[in-house]
């Protein structure tokens, strides 16, 4: 009973409290709904003031928008309006640019119109006055034949010869000009060309004398050589054709001879006879022998050295031989083979300034003097024996127009054959290359100075450097510097009609006026 009333009592108990706790919840629920539906509202309220707030803040900023785009545009089409005024003006200033033109074309129209008038009459009239000139002319003509005799045409002729003779003159005077400045300026570049070759190939020179000395090991040597009753000295003269001198000179004696081909074979045989030590007339005949058929081999080998010398090849043996013969001749003491090499060496430097062919320049100027190895007895000249050896040896025509051109016996025909000619006269002047006997100097000094002194006028003339200068001394009364000109240029012209000399000769003619007075 008690567990029945004990379960009622929890049964009440529970529904009780399940009542209770309905209520209860219903009273909070709906608190939490009122008060869910205040804070809604007021949410509510909040989300209505924030939209008014942002409706007004979007409408401010959409109308400073607006105004801002108003603005932009009002300054965008007051600058538009400013610029169509603009355009308006400059079109208004060019209608009235254009009309102004338009008026000055008429007016330009109408004075080109009335020029054109003015014109036309003034052609008329000047078309009359030529009419009226051309018959005042005709009649005038007609008059001034009646008076000289002569017909029209041949005035026009003579006038016209006039006038030819005057364009000839003047052409004349400008050409000779023109020829004086290119012969100016040919002379320096030649001359720059001439000192530089001579510059490159300077070489000492040596004169060669006529005889040679042979060294006796005693003087009972001197006796053996003459023999007895001067036999062996006469064998040893008629096989070399050299005179041998026994003087009172010590141990040696003097072979002399004017053909250094033939003193040196004798020199060498000579040696060879004193060193052997027999002498007889059939030794030395053996000997002599010998020895010019030892001096054909040394000629070969003279002019095998000359060639190599001078860089030149493919020349004929005979030309070889006789080029080493050079060695043995002289001119005016000069050694010819020696003069030529020289000359080779010029030729060949100053053709190669002037780009021309070097190796047959130094061709021309090694054989230029071929000639002189000939014997002097041959029948000739020097230049017409080399010519007729060089073509025989196969020599080409410039070379053979080299060696006859020379010494100017015939025209030139190359730029090379003028080349040789200055640089054998280059050669052949320069100091100590050539000498001459005292005599023979001092007689061509007097000439030269009584040549010059036999002109009018001159009043002493004097050779000075060695003959190679003449300055003449004119009385300044009687001559005038232009007579001056004159007479320098004859008394060169007579120099060289009347005399020979190596290298060329300047002509100085000095006039000179002086006033003198004492202080006392």
């Amino acid at each position: 009973m008690e567990n029945s009333i004990i379960i009622l009592v929890a049964i009440v108990t529970g529904i009780l409290c399940f009542i209770c706790g309905w209520f209860l919840s219903r009273y909070i629920g709906k608190g939490k709904v009122t008060k869910a539906e205040q804070h809604a509202e007021k949410i509510l309220s909040d989300a209505n003031k924030e939209a008014n707030n942002l409706k007004r803040e979007k409408i401010l900023e959409a109308k400073e928008e607006w105004h801002r785009l108003k603005q932009g545009l009002d300054s965008e089409s007051k600058s538009r309006r400013a610029e169509l005024q603009k355009l308006e003006s400059k079109n208004n200033a060019r209608e009235l640019n254009l009309d102004r033109r338009n008026d000055l074309l008429d007016q330009k129209e109408k004075e080109l119109d009335e020029q054109g008038k003015k014109i036309k009459h003034r052609e008329e009239r000047v078309n009359k006055l030529e009419k009226d000139l051309e018959k005042l002319i005709d009649e005038q003509n007609k008059k001034l034949e009646a008076i000289s005799g002569i017909s029209n045409e041949e005035a026009k002729r003579i006038l016209m010869q006039n006038l030819i003779e005057k364009a000839k003159q003047t052409a004349a005077r400008e050409v000779k000009e023109i020829k004086d400045r290119a012969r100016h300026a040919a002379n320096r570049e030649a001359k720059e060309i001439i000192i530089q070759a001579i510059q490159r190939t300077a070489a000492d020179h040596s004169t060669e004398t006529t005889v040679s000395v042979v060294n006796l090991p005693g003087d009972e040597m001197k006796g053996r050589i003459i023999g007895r009753e001067g036999r062996n000295i006469r064998s040893f003269e008629t096989s070399t054709g050299v005179e041998v001198i026994v003087d009172d000179t010590p141990e040696a004696v003097v072979l002399s001879g004017f053909d250094p081909y033939r003193r040196e074979i004798a020199r060498v045989a000579l040696e060879r006879l004193v060193q052997d030590g027999r002498i007889h007339p059939a030794r030395i005949e053996e000997v002599v022998e010998k020895v010019k058929n030892e001096m054909e081999e040394k000629l070969i080998e003279i002019g095998e050295a000359a060639l190599f010398e001078t860089g030149i090849s493919g020349v004929h043996h005979e030309m070889i031989k006789l080029l080493g013969k050079l060695k043995y001749r002289t001119s005016y003491g000069q050694n010819v083979l020696q003069h030529a090499i020289e000359v080779s060496y010029l030729t060949g430097l100053m053709a190669a300034s002037l780009g021309l062919e070097g190796d047959l320049a130094k061709r021309a100027g090694l054989f230029h003097d071929i000639g002189k190895a000939i014997d002097r007895y041959t029948e000739g000249t020097h230049t017409q024996i080399g010519v007729e050896i060089a073509k025989k040896c196969g020599e080409g025509p410039v070379v053979l127009n080299a060696i006859a051109s020379h010494h100017e016996d015939v025209e030139p025909i190359h730029p090379i054959s003028i080349l040789v000619q200055a640089a054998d006269a280059v050669s052949g002047s320069r100091p100590g290359a050539r000498r001459e006997t005292l005599e023979s100097y001092i007689k061509r000094l007097d000439k030269l100075e009584s040549l010059a002194t036999s002109f009018s006028g001159v009043e002493k003339a004097y050779a000075i450097q060695a003959g190679r200068e003449i300055r003449v001394i004119v009385e300044h009364d009687k001559l005038d510097d232009a007579l001056c000109e004159q007479l320098v240029a004859d008394i060169a012209e007579k120099i060289q009609n009347e005399m020979e000399y190596p290298g060329q000769i300047k002509v100085t003619v000095i006039r000179e006026y002086r006033a003198v007075e004492y202080a006392k």
